[in-house]
């Protein structure tokens, strides 16, 4: 799950962190780096377990509303969305039982916002759609938890709020993980039962070392790094660049001369879009400029051999 995405948005938060703050252990900071990713990973675990929560609180007020139905004589209440197939499986999934038992993590522990966001998707037109639908198959429900997922789960604010008093790293990390718990819903197949595989914490034993190598090369190289964006900004005042833009670019430079298999095209283009979400409206550009510059020099220069597209 845990891909070079997430970790160069990663080391660039904690590159920015490094220099702002008073202690400069490269070791310390290694480790920060190792926790962090793995937060997100276990973020991951507790989305998931997000809806098997929400199908536990429906299973609540189901039994609420039958015994209501027994004593009035009314009709019973429809049981179809306690019963998603979709949900059920996830909720006997192994791979996740492991996870929240090790962690000793539930969302019983939040009952004001599981009644709250279960009465949202009550409410919603989503769920009555799918309550009055003739089509019964497991396609249906897991369709209707991605659905539901994109709509009130993805962009919300009182989950926001949640996350952010149970974990710092979280509410930065929620955006690129609900990718992932969507990628999960759409793996979903109902024949695995309760071994379905959930997305293994690193894509590869290689993406674990990349992270490592990546934010050693910055921190411990930034000196030669910052030079070389010196040199390269000749037209413009390097002590008024937004300090943002910097440690993007140092980062990027790392990448550059300590992955022989990145093409450069690829690093440009990522910390590019890295500037659009974490710097000033101009920076993406600029960036952009300077590191097509630098790595020009480079190659021309002899310190990295990689083609560039002309």
């Amino acid at each position: 799950m845990i891909n070079r995405e997430l970790i160069r948005i990663k080391i660039v938060q904690l590159t920015y962190a490094y220099y702002q703050n008073g202690s400069k252990n490269i070791d310390t900071a290694e480790k920060e780096l190792l926790f962090s990713l793995s937060k997100a990973y276990d973020l991951y675990n507790y989305l998931l377990a997000l809806i098997v929560g929400i199908t536990k609180e429906a299973r609540r007020h189901l039994e609420v509303a039958e015994s209501r139905a027994k004593r009035e004589g009314t009709p019973m209440p429809s049981t179809r969305f306690v019963y998603n197939r979709f949900a059920l499986q996830l909720e006997q999934n192994k791979m996740l039982c492991d996870f929240m038992e090790t962690h000793k993590k539930s969302w019983d522990d939040e009952p004001e916002f599981m009644k709250k966001i279960y009465t949202q998707i009550t409410e919603s037109q989503i769920y009555k759609d799918y309550m009055e639908a003739e089509e019964d198959s497991y396609q249906a429900d897991r369709e209707l938890w991605r659905k539901l997922y994109r709509t009130l789960i993805e962009n919300n604010t009182d989950l926001d709020a949640l996350l952010e008093e149970q974990s710092l790293y979280w509410n930065d990390d929620k955006e690129v993980v609900d990718t992932f718990v969507i990628k999960t819903i759409k793996r979903f197949d109902e024949k695995n039962r309760s071994t379905q595989e959930l997305l293994p914490e690193y894509d590869s034993e290689e993406d674990r070392e990349y992270a490592r190598k990546l934010y050693r090369a910055t921190i411990m190289n930034g000196e030669d790094y910052q030079r070389l964006m010196s040199e390269a900004s000749r037209n413009w005042d390097f002590s008024r660049l937004a300090y943002m833009d910097i440690v993007i670019m140092q980062i990027a430079i790392a990448e550059m001369l300590n992955f022989p298999s990145i093409p450069v095209s690829v690093t440009i283009n990522e910390y590019v879009d890295i500037a659009k979400l974490y710097s000033t409206p101009r920076s993406a550009g600029y960036i952009n400029g300077m590191l097509d510059g630098i790595a020009h020099h480079l190659i021309d220069t002899g310190r990295l051999i990689k083609q560039m597209k002309q």
